[in-house]
């Protein structure tokens, strides 16, 4: 008993003795801004309310992410009306409350921030209602997932992308998946999301909005690149992905995020 007390011992004071503190040396740039531009028209409502948030890329290791204060932004769209978007408290948050939603509409950014002009451009494309939902109680390799599937209907004859979001709002999670039409063209369709903490009760806000072929491209690759199920240590590091919105004024101080306007279709069920 004695010598099994020494190994013991010998054992903890090994471990011990190994636990150094790593100091992790990160390189560090000038911060960019970060452009969240997303004007989404909800089917059924005017949208005239819409919002942009600009924020600062922080440190990898940092809490809290700064907002870009003191900008002028601006959506102009192609029958020369100006929309400004009027900051909130130094939040970065800015706010319009008169935006006019047009399907085909071309609409402009334009944010000037610290004496530089960002600016970007896109149409607002329609998108079909959700058709109905359908629920499959066991999915998943284990068999026992919940499975949710939106049924949809593509428009024949014309080139479709869209963007579907998955709220879970008691759990505060988002989950994004894009599809295109290449294959499906004219045909009742579904978008799929499955997770393995989603329960009986659970509110799940669908949201189907319709994106240009470029935001359809942009998504896919941040998509690819936080892919949870790639594991890969030796795989190829994520590369800074560009939006489509541009520095006019120092176009290598190029800012991160994307610009779009999209209508959308909101579907809400209830997990049974």
């Amino acid at each position: 008993m004695k010598k099994l007390q020494h190994i013991l011992l010998l054992g903890l004071l090994l471990i011990t003795s190994c636990q150094d503190v790593i100091d992790v040396e990160l390189n560090t740039t000038d911060p960019k801004l970060v452009i969240d531009a997303s004007l989404n028209w909800i089917k059924g409502t005017s949208g005239n309310n819409q919002f942009i948030r600009l924020t600062l890329s922080a440190p990898y290791f940092d809490s809290e992410i700064p907002p870009a204060t003191g900008a002028t932004v601006t959506v102009t769209d192609s029958k020369n009306n100006t929309f400004n978007f009027i900051e909130d408290n130094n939040t970065g948050l800015y706010i319009n409350n008169n935006f006019i939603p047009e399907i085909d509409g071309i609409y402009n950014l334009s944010i000037i921030y610290n004496n530089e002009t960002y600016t970007a451009t896109e149409r607002l494309y329609a998108v079909v209602p959700i058709d109905f939902v359908e629920q499959k109680d066991d999915g998943g390799f284990s068999g026992e997932e919940i499975e949710i599937k939106a049924f949809y209907t593509d428009p024949p004859g014309i080139e479709n992308f869209y963007l579907f979001e998955f709220l879970v709002t008691n759990k505060n999670t988002l989950s994004l998946e894009v599809y295109d039409d290449e294959f499906t063209d004219g045909n009742q369709i579904f978008a799929f999301y499955s997770d393995e903490d989603l329960e009986t009760g659970d509110e799940l806000i669908i949201r189907n909005s319709g994106i240009s072929e470029r935001t359809y491209q942009f998504i896919n690759i941040l998509l690819q690149q936080t892919d949870e199920d790639s594991g890969d240590p030796f795989e190829t590091q994520p590369a800074t992905v560009r939006g489509n919105c541009i520095n006019q004024t120092n176009p290598s101080n190029f800012p991160l995020g994307y610009f779009r306007v999209t209508e959308t279709d909101v579907f809400t069920y209830t997990v049974k």
